[in-house]
């Protein structure tokens, strides 16, 4: 099978994004019949028209170097390991964002969600989790989801399960990643934990109804609500910066906020 011209790729992409030929030219500044001309192969592009492109379709990084290529161009933009030198600085920042963020958990994961850096009390929480899933590479939507992870301890578990899910789909379409395609169909297919309650369509209610809080019960029974935010680094130039996300967890209430307290001070002694 022949490779895609980049023509074709721009096409895909813009398709994706579910721009019209006329609207993806005018956000570039170039005529509807160039991009034509473009995607058709009767013209060209050069390195900086496939860029300006690019960015106007939100590829991500990965994929712009793979757009130059295709055009016979150098790639533009690094992919660097979390523990090579040049990021030295950047795995500093984010293990003393981990760090600070203590006794509340937080991790860093990659683009498909494989666990790089995570602080004391995440690895708290995963007691007694099946030895094979913490092999590295762990991954992190498998680790939860699996029936011998975190699932059986879910209390809300069709909820958390919708809420990847969904958010897995998202993250697939938007950046046409096969392998996380894979993971949600490999996740679909786990079997819900026995004695799971039915979904309830009001179960943020409590939180304004508009966040999923994660409900972990504990080994003692104890029953920790959790809110999850993203963070993610500002204007990378790195595929591996770019595609690392910082996912952190605070209490939902004062008796998770006592538990996560007590979970630290017991984990510190």
């Amino acid at each position: 099978m022949n490779s895609p011209t980049p023509g074709q790729l721009l096409k895909e992409w813009r398709q994706r994004r579910r721009l019209s030929q006329l609207a993806l030219a005018a956000e570039a500044e170039i005529s509807q019949r160039h991009l034509s001309f473009v995607e058709s192969g009767r013209a060209t592009p050069s390195r900086e028209m496939l860029l300006r492109l690019a960015e106007q379709l939100g590829v991500p990084l990965r994929e712009r170097n793979r757009l130059l290529l295709a055009a016979g161009f150098a790639p533009a933009f690094g992919e660097r390991g979390i523990d090579a030198p040049e990021l030295g600085a950047v795995r500093g920042v984010i293990e003393r964002l981990l760090a600070s963020h203590a006794p509340y958990p937080a991790l860093a994961v990659d683009r498909h969600w494989h666990l790089l850096l995570a602080n004391r009390p995440l690895e708290a929480l995963l007691d007694g989790i099946d030895a094979e899933l913490l092999k590295p590479p762990v991954n992190v939507l498998r680790l939860t989801l699996h029936p011998r992870g975190l699932a059986p301890r879910i209390g809300n578990f069709r909820e958390w399960r919708g809420h990847i899910l969904e958010r897995l789909t998202r993250q697939a379409e938007t950046t046409a990643d096969p392998v996380l395609a894979s993971l949600g169909e490999e996740l679909k297919g786990y079997p819900i934990p026995a004695g799971a309650r039915p979904h309830l369509a009001s179960a943020s209610s409590r939180h304004g109804g508009i966040v999923v809080p994660l409900e972990l019960v504990m080994p003692d029974g104890r029953v920790l609500s959790l809110l999850s935010t993203t963070t993610v680094f500002g204007t990378p130039l790195d595929v591996t910066l770019e595609e690392l996300a910082i996912e952190s967890f605070f209490p939902a209430d004062a008796a998770t906020q006592e538990a996560l307290q007590q979970l630290a001070a017991a984990s510190a002694g």
